[in-house]
């Protein structure tokens, strides 16, 4: 039973961090935390048959978009790291999602508690560079900002597009495997 005036969250602990993301700015984007608000251009991409071809293969409704979301606004206060939203810096358009996270996924190899680099852009962005230049912006947050010694990303084998994001990034291949029954190709980064 509670006393008067006595709080229930009196012995809940703060987290580790209480971090948000940092706004970083590229020559053509603009990366900065997600917001609430980001649902529907979020759920928009993520409806896409071209943006998830290689991501899962099928469409994501806004109902999950919206549990994505909010784990990428809780990677930040529990990891210190998490997904950026991407916008083109003069206009303000939504571009897409790039990040780090900690999913911890069961899979051969282990990730080995490694962050995971992840990245996703709507379909009139692809082809423009806007991928590599986002990622590479993250990179470089890691390499200043993390203490793991090294990121991995996981791409699907037939996605040429990011593979060559992920080795114009410095990623370079670490195994083949399976994730969910679908053939995956890992890489990983060294931090210099």
């Amino acid at each position: 039973m509670l006393r008067p005036g006595a709080s229930l969250l009196a012995d809940v602990s703060e987290p580790d961090f209480l971090a948000t993301a940092p706004t970083i700015d590229t020559a053509r984007l603009t990366l900065r935390g997600h917001r609430t608000g980001d649902l529907a251009e979020c759920a928009s991409m993520w409806a896409d048959p071209v943006v998830v071809r290689h991501i899962g293969g099928v469409p994501i409704a806004a109902e999950k978009v919206w549990i994505k979301l909010l784990a990428y606004l809780g990677h930040w206060s529990a990891l210190g790291f998490g997904y950026w939203v991407v916008c083109d810096r003069s206009s303000g358009r939504f571009v897409g999602e790039v990040g780090l996270a900690d999913f911890r996924r069961d899979l051969e190899p282990s990730l080995g508690g490694a962050p995971e680099i992840g990245w996703a852009l709507a379909s009139w962005a692809h082809g423009r560079g806007l991928a590599t230049e986002a990622v590479t912006a993250v990179v470089a947050w890691g390499d200043t900002h993390l203490a793991a010694p090294r990121t991995v990303c996981m791409i699907d084998p037939d996605h040429l597009a990011s593979i060559r994001v992920a080795e114009k990034c410095g990623y370079l291949r670490l195994a083949e495997t399976t994730y969910h029954g679908a053939p995956i190709r890992l890489f990983a980064r060294s931090r210099p």
